[in-house]
């Protein structure tokens, strides 16, 4: 009965750990997208997301396949010139990370809540829904 409490024990701990290094490899692609986003960095930002990746922008009722949103980097580029991301991860579990993400651009900033999915370290989808019109309460 002992060793099989000692196994529970080992089995539960060993998946606690996978699911923090889950976790922690979600938080290092998010903060990977970021920098990519910031950068307007097409090549990254590609290997990032998952070919039927899909994503949504809330606030302007658009929804984006992957070459959609990668051939929107050229306008985004322009927009982000001058630009800084703030973001921190609000909470992450199931594979679903939410961040609240501070746009500072050089003339105004928003507050954006971003989810995303990941599956085999790849951004499968993303929802950005606006926040607020400035960063104060980032």
């Amino acid at each position: 009965m002992h060793r099989h409490f000692r196994h529970a024990v080992l089995a539960a701990v060993a998946l606690l750990f996978s699911l923090l290094a889950a976790r922690a490899d979600d938080s290092a692609i998010i903060d990977r997208w970021y920098s990519a986003l910031l950068a307007a960095d097409r090549t990254e930002l590609s290997a990032l997301l998952a070919d039927d990746a899909r994503m949504t922008l809330e606030d302007l009722g658009v929804v984006q396949n992957k070459q959609e949103f990668i051939d929107s980097i050229d306008q985004w580029q322009d927009a982000v010139a001058g630009a800084a991301i703030r973001h921190r991860i609000e909470k992450s579990e199931n594979g679903e990370t939410t961040v609240l993400a501070c746009y500072d651009f050089p003339e105004n900033d928003t507050l954006m809540r971003e989810t995303f999915t990941v599956v085999g370290g790849r951004i499968t989808a993303s929802t950005q829904t606006a926040v607020a019109q400035d960063c104060s309460g980032y």
